[in-house]
């Protein structure tokens, strides 16, 4: 995957060393960290000035995938980093066959609605990805699950 220059910073493919930074993101928004590590490769993030200021993250479960820890650090919103890295991302579980794309929510239910994702019942969600570390994080008990079918749409 080529870099991606988006205004103050370069949409990238996660590395290691990344870690620390999109945790610290993360834990800026009270966002789930489970499995993070594990899904880093993953992950895209927009780097500026060496701090880590947006993060989107895709783990694949087959047909089925979650869109997780998708933040953006408030200096840099409203400049399209969230939907474009969100685009990137449905982009490539595409190509990888993914099928249904699920996430979990407890703040940005409408601006995924904006981008094609439906609400569902939990219960509705692929059992592989209800068994993720996230759906099993306790801060996302209460969280809204969504869903979106990857099949005709480009």
């Amino acid at each position: 995957m080529q870099n991606r220059n988006v205004e103050l910073g370069t949409l990238r493919e996660a590395r290691e060393q990344d870690l620390p930074g999109v945790e610290a993101l993360l834990g800026s928004f009270n966002l789930a960290m489970a499995g993070v590590a594990q899904h880093l490769p993953g992950f895209l993030v927009l780097e500026d000035a060496g701090r880590i200021v947006a993060s989107a993250g895709l783990e694949l479960y087959g047909s089925a995938a979650l869109l997780r820890s998708v933040a953006i650090a408030e200096a840099f919103r409203n400049r399209g980093l969230g939907e474009a890295m969100v685009t990137q991302l449905l982009h490539r579980a595409r190509s990888r066959g993914v099928r249904t794309v699920y996430l979990l929510t407890t703040t940005a239910q409408q601006y995924f609605q904006r981008l094609g994702f439906e609400t569902v019942p939990r219960e509705a969600v692929d059992p592989a990805v209800t068994a993720s570390a996230e759906f099993g994080d306790s801060c996302c008990a209460t969280a809204v699950a969504m869903r979106l079918a990857l099949e005709g749409r480009r």
